[in-house]
């Protein structure tokens, strides 16, 4: 009993440090200034238009549209154009949909509820990054505070719209300065991983960076299945796919000379790697900016493979661009309606939150809209907000550091209101501030609410100058407050354990998926159903990514049980890597080579660990595979059952 007090009393210290930790960490990253400036012009442009044309009011909205530009992150431009363009539409759809319902409070409640639902489970099925269901709630509450006239609907969806893709374009802009900036990027990091890994000196290195590689080759993978946009430069798009290519041929060669070797990669082999990484944004090649490959006899021969492996890349990379002519490998993206469909079930940790988001959503706005609140759509806005965070501790970061943040900014927005800016001065002070915004989002939540409550209170003094500030900015906080307790408290009573409890379920199925797509390769070599390998290898992807975002989820909650979660991430880390080295099999046809009796041997061990998890106990009976056909996936079977045979999942959690 006095063993089990101390190790509450350890989670709960190590909880508050973390909560401490994240309240005042201050993010190191590469600053946004094209970002910031952009979305600087994305706000302040309609104004100076609406303040050019006598009508500010028409100006502020047609800065909602603005809010499109904020759904800009590293994506590729051939997704950027299909994702922003839907943003825009959405939003403008959002604001004339607003309109129409306005006069209507319950139905405003509802659909706020179901927009909160919608966005967060699109977001979130298929990881897309970017603010998710806020500036969604945003356009369509704010609509509620303008005078009702659904008359005006049309007027307003297309002032918005047209900000909107102004949006869209300044967001393609740098596809004609560098098309494939996201594909270099992605390209870049999955080397240096490669680097990183290949730099390992023992068992506990290698499994620790491992992980972070085959997260860099699934981005990779998600990336390249998009295609270019237009075929501009194609040369450089298809030397980036086939570098993505090699990236998995190096990783595996790379794995084989630890395992056979037993013992760390000499460091030239990194330093090659490197180069590698170095060499890729140049589009041509000369004498001077070779690589220089190794002479034979320094190329030590016991990693002859390896070194084959990257010297082919090391040649490739000095191939012209107009030369590049090889096959790629197009990578096939998991079905989007599979993806829905297999994301409506309780144990999916995405339905989960999408539905406590949205009903606590529903929640504040009907709080906001009973109580006499100046601005009730402040409310249910700053409940979306802190809910943003998946997890009761996010929420509480955020909940803490938007009201804080929003007192100090009600003290920077008095300063500004006391010179009483007018006409373009507001047009200005709100693309800087917008600007600031997006420039310190990166660093602190704290920050951007310090920014951003200014810029709201000087928008709502100008367009209403009936109400005095101090009113303004009294309702702005107590709505802000009000909002975030409602999202904090719902968050604690909906969803405080709801990852760590979905971790054995989620195990035991993606377990179970695994086993059925073994299953599906027995008599390869004679008859297989493509098809039905294609759609497991899919539905595989789907179960593994659910348990990560379970598990990432679950380090979030309170109390953190630090040293439980810690025992689980080897198994997390090995199903990762079994996933993995599963779809090359499949993508490569492999498995054509195995042997129905040595595909047995491995679902025989797949059961006996689907087994141990769901009677939560310990995995008693290890049996060890060597299948020479398939001498990695054998390894870390092996290397799981040991995993399995000191852990009980639902004991830990």
């Amino acid at each position: 009993i006095l063993k089990e007090k101390s190790k509450d009393r350890e989670d709960l210290k190590y909880t508050s440090d973390l909560i401490l930790k994240q309240l005042f960490e201050f993010r190191k990253g590469p600053t946004p200034w094209t970002k910031a400036f952009f979305a600087g012009l994305c706000a302040s442009l309609p104004l100076l238009a609406g303040i050019l044309m006598g009508d500010f009011g028409m100006g502020l909205l047609g800065g909602i549209g603005g809010f499109t530009y904020l759904y800009v992150f590293n994506e590729t431009y051939a997704v950027r154009a299909k994702k922003i363009f839907q943003v825009a539409l959405t939003i403008s759809f959002l604001v004339g949909l607003g309109t129409v319902a306005a006069p209507y409070t319950w139905l405003v409640i509802l659909i706020l509820g179901i927009i909160g639902f919608t966005a967060t489970f699109i977001f979130g099925v298929f990881r897309i990054p970017g603010p998710a269901a806020i500036f969604f709630v945003l356009s369509f509450t704010i609509t509620t505070s303008m005078p009702a006239d659904p008359s005006q609907a049309p007027l307003r969806f297309l002032v918005v719209f047209a900000s909107g893709m102004l949006a869209w374009v300044l967001s393609m802009i740098g596809w004609f300065r560098e098309p494939y900036k996201a594909e270099i990027k992605t390209v870049e990091d999955i080397y240096e991983s490669l680097a990183y890994f290949s730099e390992a000196k023992n068992l506990d290195g290698i499994n620790s960076r491992r992980h972070s590689v085959v997260e860099y080759l699934r981005t990779g993978k998600e990336i390249f299945s998009s295609g270019p946009l237009l075929n501009k430069d194609k040369g450089m798009y298809d030397r980036l796919a086939i570098l993505n290519q090699y990236a998995d041929e190096l990783f595996l060669e790379l794995l084989e000379s630890y395992f056979n070797k037993g013992a760390g990669i000499p460091e030239s082999f990194s330093k090659r790697i490197r180069q590698i990484k170095f060499k890729i944004r140049s589009a041509e090649t000369s004498e001077e900016g070779r690589i220089m490959i190794e002479p034979a006899e320094a190329c030590h021969k016991e990693y002859e493979k390896l070194s084959g492996c990257i010297r082919k890349i090391e040649e490739f990379l000095d191939t012209p661009l107009e030369n590049v002519d090889r096959e790629i490998i197009l990578t096939s993206k998991t079905s989007g309606r599979l993806k829905l469909t297999s994301a409506f079930d309780k144990n999916f940790i995405v339905f989960a939150n999408s539905l406590r988001y949205a009903l606590v959503l529903s929640l504040s706005a009907l709080i906001a809209f009973t109580l006499p609140f100046t601005r009730p759509y402040w409310v249910p806005l700053s409940c979306a907000a802190v809910m943003f965070g998946s997890t009761i501790m996010t929420t509480f970061n955020r909940a803490v550091l938007r009201s804080v943040g929003t007192i100090i900014g009600t003290f920077i927005a008095t300063i500004i209101l006391s010179f009483e800016p007018a006409g373009l001065a507001i047009a200005a002070i709100n693309m800087l501030l917008t600007m600031i915004t997006e420039l310190v989002v990166v660093r602190n939540y704290a920050l951007v609410a310090i920014f951003i409550t200014p810029n709201a209170l000087m928008l709502a003094d100008a367009a209403t100058k009936n109400v005095s500030t101090a009113q303004f900015a009294g309702a702005r906080i107590l709505a802000i407050a009000a909002g975030s307790l409602i999202g904090l408290a719902g968050t604690f009573i909906i969803g405080r354990k709801s990852a760590s409890s979905r971790l054995p379920v989620l195990t035991s199925n993606l377990i179970k998926t695994s086993i059925e797509l073994f299953e599906n390769l027995k008599s390869s070599g004679r008859d297989y159903d493509l098809r039905s390998i294609l759609h497991l290898k899919e539905r595989l992807d789907i179960d593994l990514e659910n348990l990560r975002l379970a598990y990432r989820t679950a380090l979030g909650e309170i109390p953190v049980k630090k040293e439980s979660l810690e025992m689980m991430w080897p198994m997390v880390s090995s199903l990762s890597h079994i996933c993995f080295l599963l779809e090359k099999l499949v993508e490569r046809n492999d498995f054509m080579k195995v042997q129905d009796k040595d595909i047995t041997s491995i679902t025989e061990v797949l059961y006996s660990i689907t087994e141990s998890v769901e009677a939560d106990e310990l995995l008693a009976d290890i049996k060890q595979i060597d299948i020479a056909e398939m001498p990695k996936l054998s390894r870390e079977m092996n290397h799981l059952q040991e995993i399995m045979s000191m852990i009980k999942i639902k004991s830990v959690i």
